[in-house]
């Protein structure tokens, strides 16, 4: 059993280490920037995901504030998601979210890791119509639905639920910790 978890482990993140080195560092690079007209031009980060994504979005939410001050913020508060859930479905609640929430130089950040979530998809069409910057992160299939909607996408080829939301975690992270760079280089 022993030599069976070491191996199972030694793929895992063999696996993992290959798909962070697969990184798009452009895009990410651009999003940094795309961030940072946003907040000189006194918007805010707007993060949403379902399950586990929604959990990235609160942890990246508050290293953006906390960390690199930048106003930041994501709708997992289960009365805010119950309310619109129950007036629009739950397919559209997201997108009602912004609609109350979002203002103009906001970009919005969108997880899905199948990239097919229908209340995200919506969300993010109303992203776009609506003239918000918006970066997708996703996996599984690389033209998944939302990756064929941002202005900057982030895709993780793997169809392995916690890879891809490990890789997005990370990535994501990594994109706190940029930002964070690129304003201390400008003072």
């Amino acid at each position: 059993m022993v030599n069976i978890s070491k191996s199972f482990l030694n793929d895992y993140l063999d696996n993992l280490n290959k798909l962070s080195n697969d990184l798009d560092k452009s895009t990410l690079i651009s999003v940094s920037e795309e961030i940072i007209e946003s907040v000189n031009s006194k918007g805010s980060v707007i993060i949403v995901g379902n399950g586990g994504s929604a959990a990235i979005a609160s942890h990246v939410a508050v290293d953006f504030l906390k960390a690199v001050g930048i106003r930041a913020f994501t709708f997992n508060e289960s009365s805010l998601i119950t309310c619109y859930a129950n007036d629009f479905g739950y397919e559209n609640w997201v997108k009602e979210a912004l609609k109350s929430h979002a203002q103009p130089n906001d970009i919005v950040i969108l997880i899905s890791s199948s990239g097919e979530s229908l209340n995200i998809l919506n969300a993010a069409k109303y992203t776009r119509k609506n003239d918000l910057s918006l970066v997708t992160f996703s996996g599984f299939n690389k033209n998944n639905s939302l990756s064929n909607l941002g202005e900057f996408n982030i895709w993780v080829d793997s169809s392995n639920y916690n890879y891809v939301e490990i890789i997005h975690n990370q990535f994501l992270l990594m994109l706190v910790d940029l930002v964070k760079l690129k304003l201390k280089q400008k003072l």
